[in-house]
């Protein structure tokens, strides 16, 4: 007989054997706390956390083991993971130099390269490599004997040792700032280009069951959210519904779980819906495409990587589900799609770093990146629904990812066709962010309202964009001023080439880790003048190194006002400084929308040294913002576009305003004014700070002229 067979059934050995007692969750809080601060208890702490829990010294000495031992397993899976991508890394390169190797040609005879004496040219190269390495040590201890400080402070070798001047032809405005500052840091090889975050592991078998049952329940909780009453939401300023948090936390408390949130944690959720000019069936294949999901929300969303594709067959329908990790210069991507459109399940994991990143279109406002998981269905003929939520935050710790500052909660759509070409769609948005970082003055009342990120924004984008894309496959409208001889396909590659134009402006305002802005000093806006440089190499931008520029201000007017100066035609002299105070005449106009100021404009300028450039410029409103795009285009460009040619390949660098209520009962407004302008056409040029002077006077000039033009006064 085994050791403890003896134990019978219903005895007082047996109950406590099988006694099992669950810590609360005050207590694992405070266990946690204790253990960030002292790892290894002694015993008389252990006896004070005994004493203060209500718990004996023993399970505090077990509580402790555990946790320590669980910590250890985390960091060896990381190390794990880290050790793996390298040693794949490694497999493949020896690969790459295997294959190198067979097509290595002999340069005396012409012929294959015989392999007999590689262990011997081998091992001449490390003799010669490990002398040339002591010259190298040798020489630079030299040079910093005699520099006086190390030869790594030193610029690189292939880095050019002087800066060529590089000038803006911009009219005269070169004056310097009063201080730019040795530590200005405005390098176009050292940021913007480039990912420099890590995917997260693939999906394991084990995962999947959970991320499926996860993104059922936030299904069945967007579908009651959508559809509660007063109970779960109440009016706010402007009969915005926002979410009545303390009635959800009891209405949808999760079992075993605690409503306890940190002081930094900010809970946003708002409801909105509204009519849309798409069929549902449409609206489903944009939420599920990567590349129109973009191109409907620039505003708000920017781009995402896929990590994992994973299918999974739930209810009889064919669903998949996704795991993705957005682009670090993005705000959004989805990755695969169910042809039939039953079901798909789509996880996103949120850089995002979906990983999704959402902003506001200024540099000073931080990005929210989210990693969730998305789920659409159709519940009903004609009834859809997309649900969202964030995976798992335990998957992203185990794989060494960093703690996201933004969980999304269970959000979505219901999607309702109307029959008639239209689609009522109720949205719902719902996220905890925790505010580490502060918000600039500027956009703290609007950010805190929930409006900056909330469901009337996504809904005005989308209404926005539906009528963009009605206006697309649309005769022309009365507002439209044509150009004789222009087809209806040269007014599409007219909006397709204005399209590009706005989403590469929304995307060059992100404020994402890679976009690396740098504030100059001596400026007396709250938000400052804001610099960031970049090597272009994109298709359709100019190639070479672009300087960016943009600054927020609040003006005492509205958003209306505003937007009404910066888009007419006839009061354009008066702040655009490169116009020289000259008329600028429409030749052509495209409305794409119901508001009146939605449209499509070529401009000209009506003096002799601008007749061979025109300006594209695309104006857009909505209830919760507006925009004013606007980029140069030469003529030849132009009758190519207008003849209906594919308008991809024309260079584009937009500038423009963005302008959002200011969040307060005052109707003031916030608007960000942003420059884009090619320094140098060589893509290895440097930027010196005569540059960096020149576009901060244009920026400065024109932020005043507007202020003058519209009596705000310099104090604004």
């Amino acid at each position: 007989m085994e050791f403890g067979d003896d134990l019978m059934p219903g005895s007082d050995a047996h109950r406590r054997k099988k006694r099992y007692h669950r810590h609360t969750p005050r207590q694992i809080q405070q266990l946690e706390a204790m253990f960030k601060e002292c790892p290894h208890p002694d015993e008389n702490q252990r006896m004070h956390l005994s004493r203060e829990l209500a718990l004996e010294p023993r399970q505090i000495k077990f509580w402790f083991q555990n946790r320590r031992t669980q910590m250890k397993a985390q960091h060896e899976r990381a190390d794990n993971c880290f050790l793996r991508a390298e040693n794949d890394k490694i497999r493949c390169e020896n690969i790459a130099m295997r294959e190198a190797l067979k097509n290595v040609i002999c340069p005396t005879c012409g012929g294959p390269h015989s392999g007999a004496d590689d262990y011997f040219d081998e091992h001449k190269l490390r003799m010669e490599n490990a002398h040339l390495k002591e010259e190298l040590d040798r020489v630079s201890s030299l040079t910093s004997k005699y520099l006086g400080r190390p030869i790594t402070q030193l610029p690189s070798m292939h880095q050019p040792l002087s800066m060529s001047s590089l000038e803006l032809s911009v009219g005269g405005l070169g004056s310097p700032v009063s201080a730019l500052g040795p530590s200005l840091d405005l390098d176009p090889f050292s940021g913007g280009s480039s990912s420099s975050f890590q995917l997260p592991a693939p999906v394991s078998e084990m995962e999947r069951p959970m991320m499926a049952e996860l993104a059922t329940r936030a299904m069945d909780e967007l579908i009651r959210l959508a559809q509660a009453g007063e109970h779960l939401w109440v009016k706010a300023a402007g009969g915005r519904e926002v979410l009545n948090v303390d009635t959800y936390d009891s209405v949808f408390a999760k079992p075993g779980s605690s409503a306890f949130r940190g002081p930094d944690v900010h809970v946003e959720g708002s409801r909105d819906s509204c009519l849309v000019l798409t069929s549902a069936v449409g609206l489903v294949d944009v939420f599920m495409d990567s590349s129109k999901w973009t191109e409907f929300f620039p505003s708000i969303v920017t781009t995402a990587r896929t990590v994992d594709v994973l299918v999974n067959g739930m209810a009889g329908r064919s669903e998949s589900l996704v795991l993705v990790r957005p682009d670090s210069r993005v705000h959004f991507l989805v990755l695969a799609r169910d042809r039939s459109i039953n079901g798909a399940l789509f996880a996103f994991v949120y850089r995002a770093q979906m990983y999704e990143e959402l902003h506001v279109m200024t540099p000073v406002v931080p990005t929210r990146e989210l990693c969730f998981l998305r789920y659409c269905r159709q519940i009903e003929q004609g009834l859809w629904a997309i649900a969202d939520v964030s995976a798992d935050l335990q998957r992203d710790a185990r794989y060494g990812a960093p703690p996201p500052r933004s969980r999304r909660l269970p959000s979505g759509c219901l999607i309702a066709d109307m029959s008639n070409g239209y689609s009522k769609v109720t949205w719902v948005e719902h996220m905890e962010t925790e505010d580490k970082v502060p918000i600039n003055m500027l956009y703290r009342d609007l950010v805190a309202s929930g409006a900056a990120f909330g469901a009337h924004r996504w809904l005005a984008a989308l209404q926005r964009a539906c009528e963009r894309h009605a206006c697309l496959v649309t005769p022309p409208h009365g507002r439209d001023i044509a150009v004789a001889g222009v087809t209806a396909e040269g007014r599409r590659s007219m909006m397709r080439l204005s399209q590009r134009m706005v989403g590469s402006f929304c995307a060059s305002l992100s404020a994402s880790q890679l976009h690396r802005w740098t504030t100059l000093s001596g400026s007396d806006d709250a938000a400052g003048v804001r610099v960031m440089v970049h090597r272009s190499t994109d298709p359709g931008q100019p190639s070479g190194v672009v300087l960016s520029a943009a600054t927020s201000i609040w003006l005492p007017v509205s958003c209306e006002r505003v937007f009404a100066f910066v888009r007419d035609e006839n009061t354009r002299s008066q702040w655009d400084v490169l116009s020289h105070g000259n008329p600028v005449q429409e030749v052509s106009r495209i409305t794409n929308g119901s508001h009146p100021g939605n449209s499509i404009s070529l401009l000209r300028g009506l003096n002799a040294s601008q007749n061979s450039m025109l300006i594209l410029q695309e104006s857009c409103a909505d209830a919760t913002g507006s925009l004013v795009v606007y980029a140069p285009i030469d003529l030849p460009a132009a009758n190519v576009v207008m003849s209906g040619e594919d308008p991809s390949a024309i260079p584009l660098l937009p500038s423009g305003f963005t302008i959002v209520p200011d969040g307060r009962a005052s109707s003031g407004s916030v608007v960000t004014v942003a420059f884009q302008i090619l320094v140098s056409s060589l893509p290895s040029s440097r930027l010196n700070e005569e540059s960096v002077a020149t576009v901060n006077s244009l920026i400065s000039t024109t932020v005043e002229q507007i202020k003058a033009a519209l009596n705000c006064g310099s104090r604004h």
